[in-house]
């Protein structure tokens, strides 16, 4: 049961903010998961997964837009 609450409260936010939101949704998903598996700690799993998926998902972004300029530009 608690960890539908966490889905909905994630699903929730994912919604309201979802511009900003880019990678969190997932992130949150599988560390919730994780968190459940490891001593039931859904709420910080879900957390950390959140903070880590928004991360990498930035990360991938500028990587993204570097190649996009370096290939634009005329050599």
């Amino acid at each position: 049961m608690r960890s539908f609450v966490v889905a909905m409260a994630v699903s929730a936010l994912a919604v309201a903010g979802s511009a900003e939101a880019k990678g969190c949704l997932k992130g949150a998903v599988v560390g919730g998961v994780a968190g459940h598996f490891a001593n039931h700690h859904a709420l910080l799993g879900a957390a950390a997964g959140c903070a880590i998926g928004h991360h990498l998902a930035h990360k991938h972004e500028v990587e993204r837009r570097r190649a996009a300029e370096q290939a634009a530009r005329p050599h």
